[in-house]
C-alpha cells in the first residue's frame, strides 16, 4: 500500500489536472486544495470506495476555481504536490476518471503531464 502522502499526491495531481489553476493572484490556497481533496486519497491510492464527500470536494474546487488563474493555480498545486510522491499507472488512471465519476465535466485531461500554464 502506498503511503499517505503518495496517496495525496496522485489525489492531488488528478484533482489538480481537474481544476487546472494558475499561481497569479489565485483565490484557492495549495493548502485548501490538499485538504478538501483528503476524502479522494483512499479512492485514488488503494481504489477504496469513492465517497459522497470526495465527490463533494471535487465539485465545490471545480466551483471555486471560476477564474484561469485559480485552475491554473489549482492544477500547480496537484502537480508540485504529486511530483513529492511515487505513483503509478494505475493511480493516475483512477485520479483521470474521478471527475466524471462525480459527475464533473472538465474540458482538458487530468494528467501529470498536463501543462497547467494552458488551462483556461
Amino acid at each position: 500500500m502506498a503511503s499517505p502522502r503518495a496517496l495525496k499526491f496522485v489525489c492531488l495531481v488528478v484533482c489538480a489536472v481537474v481544476m487546472a489553476a494558475s499561481t497569479a493572484k489565485a483565490a484557492i490556497s495549495c493548502n485548501q486544495v490538499v485538504s478538501a481533496l483528503t476524502p479522494c486519497i483512499s479512492y485514488v491510492v488503494s481504489n477504496g470506495a469513492l465517497t459522497q464527500q470526495c465527490c463533494q470536494a471535487i465539485r465545490g474546487l471545480n466551483s471555486a476555481a471560476r477564474t484561469t488563474p485559480d485552475r491554473q493555480g489549482v492544477c500547480t498545486c496537484l502537480k508540485n504536490t504529486a511530483s513529492q510522491f511515487a505513483y503509478n499507472s494505475r493511480n493516475v488512471a483512477l485520479a483521470a476518471g474521478l471527475a466524471g465519476k462525480c459527475g464533473v465535466k472538465l474540458p482538458y485531461k487530468i494528467d501529470p503531464s498536463t501543462d497547467c500554464k494552458s488551462v483556461k
